[in-house]
């Protein structure tokens, strides 16, 4: 297997063992903390932090790496100065904003978040202002991931975030009685603070050398500079939508917050597989086939019928056990059955995000291939104001889960108009061969769903521990599926097949 190939195998388990760590977290905080005003102040300030991590994380990678790996084919000497220089400004802005955000916290926070409980907004300013004290490291582990990949190498960079996410758990365990919650934030920036030692250590090892310059060829800031702002809101458009849900829910009931990070933590977790999975094979056939308009149509086509037929029964399997997975993960210690029902409501909401935001992903990939990143810009784009109006119209009526409503609607819109675009060059017949494909995946689905539901309602299974329930539901489920898709729908089942196999002949080859 060759180096790069390694990589990516490792990369994928790394980010799967993330998920995993990152329920743990939510598991122990729900524990420890339950649900109220001191867990939505935390989510907040940890919300705040992340989205400018993944701001300047996704800003990089999309302007700077690129520059960098097309200035080292023709300059190294001027690259090598260029990247220096960039590191020298960034690490100079850095500590300027911590001196100005530190002192600034609770103008920020109030500004950002508006009208909270009292509790929420004490606990919301002093975690904000622990995490801007560390905001050259959180800074920094984001900008050197870049550096990093510039030079393939991958790993480290999953580890940064592995090691952010197991601290902070461990740190609830080990010093929750002294710290409060707060132990999340101390444990969460150990992490970091150990991730940015094994990014410098890697970087000495590719023979990086750092020099104290801040000399940027002209051409090289004025492309960055212009490129930075359409590529951060390009890339981050997904996480700046859930930090404006987030900010509206702060001025609803106590734990809404919490609700809807909990709901959406066990929502993200089906796509985020399927994307780091079989649209990593799907987005690869697509750039080889750019150039093939059948071949590449047949992919596509591929992409949205395994993408179909692995999240909407995925999707429809949470719906039916959704109480039993959310009482297992979350319903301990301070995290009451009333907690359960709170988060469940949300669930519900979100659950057809689990077919749309996987499914997203196809489209996307598809435009990129097509070097179509203009359009998915504008689309992207509308997304952010369509959030924040239905953010406005479903609060009211339908209070904290209408702030997941309006995720999941603005997804459906996300998902429609990318793949109206990406059809728009072939025929007519093509959409409707896609709506066909829907109808086909429902069948073997509903042979799923039906047998689930009347084991549900006429057996006392309800009444037994959540993890029983799914220990024996979730595999029924399983065979129910795969009996109906081989029984109503041969052509998927052949097609699912066939991408395992592949997926299995990239991982050893």
């Amino acid at each position: 297997m060759s180096k790069l190939k390694k990589a990516a195998l490792w990369i994928t388990i790394l980010a799967l063992v993330l998920k995993l760590v990152g329920f743990v977290r939510e598991s122990l905080i729900a524990k420890e903390f339950g649900a109220n005003a001191y867990t939505d102040g935390f989510l907040l300030a940890f919300t705040f932090v992340t989205l400018m991590k993944t701001l300047i994380k996704n800003g990089f990678n999309s302007v700077f790496l690129p520059q960098y790996v097309k200035g080292m084919r023709e300059d190294n000497i001027l690259a090598q100065r260029n990247a220096n220089s960039l590191l020298n400004y960034s690490i100079l802005l850095l500590i300027i904003l911590t001196v100005i955000t530190y002192f600034s916290t609770p103008f920020i926070v109030t500004t950002i978040f508006g009208d909270m409980p009292e509790i929420t907004e004490t606990v919301a300013i002093k975690m904000t202002k622990i995490f801007f004290l560390f905001m050259l490291v959180i800074g920094l582990t984001s900008i050197l991931e870049s550096y990093l990949q510039a030079v393939r190498s991958f790993v480290p960079n999953q580890i940064v975030n592995l090691l952010g996410a197991i601290m902070a758990p461990l740190f609830i365990l080990l010093f929750a009685d002294r710290w409060g919650i707060y132990s999340i934030a101390y444990g969460f920036l150990f992490g970091l603070s150990l991730g940015l030692l094994i990014q410098l250590w890697y970087l000495y090892k590719y023979d990086y050398k750092w020099r104290p310059t801040l000399v940027l060829d002209k051409k090289f800031a004025k492309t960055f500079c212009i490129l930075l702002i359409p590529a951060i809101l390009h890339s981050s458009v997904g996480h700046i939508n859930v930090f404006v849900d987030k900010m509206f829910a702060a001025g609803t009931v106590k734990g809404a917050v919490t609700y809807l990070n909990n709901s959406s933590l066990l929502m993200s977790i089906p796509s985020a597989i399927f994307q780091t999975t079989i649209v990593a094979i799907i987005f690869t056939l697509l750039s080889e086939q750019s150039d093939d308009s059948n071949k590449f149509k047949e992919t596509l086509y591929m992409g949205y019928q395994v993408g179909l037929m692995t999240l909407v029964p995925i999707a429809i399997g949470v719906l039916l056990v959704a109480e039993a997975a959310i009482s297992f993960i979350y319903e301990r210690g301070a995290f009451t059955p009333e907690d359960t029902q709170n988060t469940l409501d949300a669930l519900y909401m979100y659950i057809p995000l689990i077919v749309t935001q996987g499914m997203l992903m196809v489209p996307v990939k598809a435009m990129y291939a097509q070097g179509a990143t203009k359009s998915l810009l504008k689309i992207s784009s509308t997304t952010v104001l369509l959030n924040i109006v239905l953010n406005y119209v479903l609060l009211i009526p339908l209070g904290y889960p209408g702030l997941a409503l309006a995720s999941t609607i603005v997804s459906f819109y996300y998902l429609v108009f990318i793949t109206l675009v990406v059809y728009k060059e072939y025929p007519r017949s093509e959409l409707y061969r896609l709506l066909t494909l829907v109808i086909k995946v429902c069948i073997p689905t509903a042979v799923m769903a039906l047998p689930i539901l009347l084991i549900q309602w006429l057996t006392p299974i309800q009444n037994i521990y959540s993890l029983y329930q799914l220990l024996i539901l979730v595999p029924l489920g399983v065979i129910f599926y795969i009996v109906g898709l081989y029984l109503f729908y041969r052509e998927g089942f052949q097609q699912m097949l066939s991408v395992i196999k592949r997926s299995n002949q990239k991982s050893n080859g």
